[in-house]
């Protein structure tokens, strides 16, 4: 087998050969496991903080599609209702027996229609109101939470 000087030089610049018995002192140890010790308490803090900044973001979130699921639920239920309503009113003005009639069944699905868009218009203003209310509560709590959380961990 050859031998490599080169490789032979680096393998004795690695080597552990008679090293030296120092006694490290109990103070630096007992330092160094303190230290240890105070950063594994840091680091579970900081985990813990991480969590709990991440419940308050899911729980936004959570809400805030919630919010937009009843929503939408509620533009489908009113367009459901209009169609309904148009197609009633097909249906009152084909029974129409006289112009007159027609004219005032048609104003009376006028007036109707109109008197549920106001209603609807007054419940919307009303939910809107309320949404941003709860939302900018929501969002105060949510800062007050991570700063206080952030506190927690520094």
């Amino acid at each position: 087998m050859t031998t490599n000087p080169l490789f032979d030089g680096f393998k004795d610049a690695f080597a552990f050969k008679a090293v030296p018995n120092l006694e490290v002192p109990e103070a630096a140890r007992e330092f160094v496991k303190r230290s240890v010790s105070t950063a594994k308490e840091r680091a579970a803090e900081i985990q813990t903080g991480a969590e709990k900044v991440t419940g308050v973001v899911e729980s936004a979130v959570s809400g805030s599609f919630a919010e937009a699921a009843k929503v939408t639920r509620n533009i489908q239920q009113a367009i459901f209702e209009d169609a309904e309503a148009f197609f009633s009113g097909l249906d009152k003005l084909a029974s129409a027996t006289s112009l007159t009639e027609a004219v005032q069944i048609q104003s009376d699905l006028l007036r109707s229609r109109g008197e549920v868009a106001v209603a609807r218009a007054k419940s919307a203003t009303e939910y809107v109101g309320k949404l941003i209310t709860d939302t900018a509560k929501t969002a105060q709590e949510n800062i007050a939470q991570v700063i206080d959380t952030t506190r927690k961990v520094a």
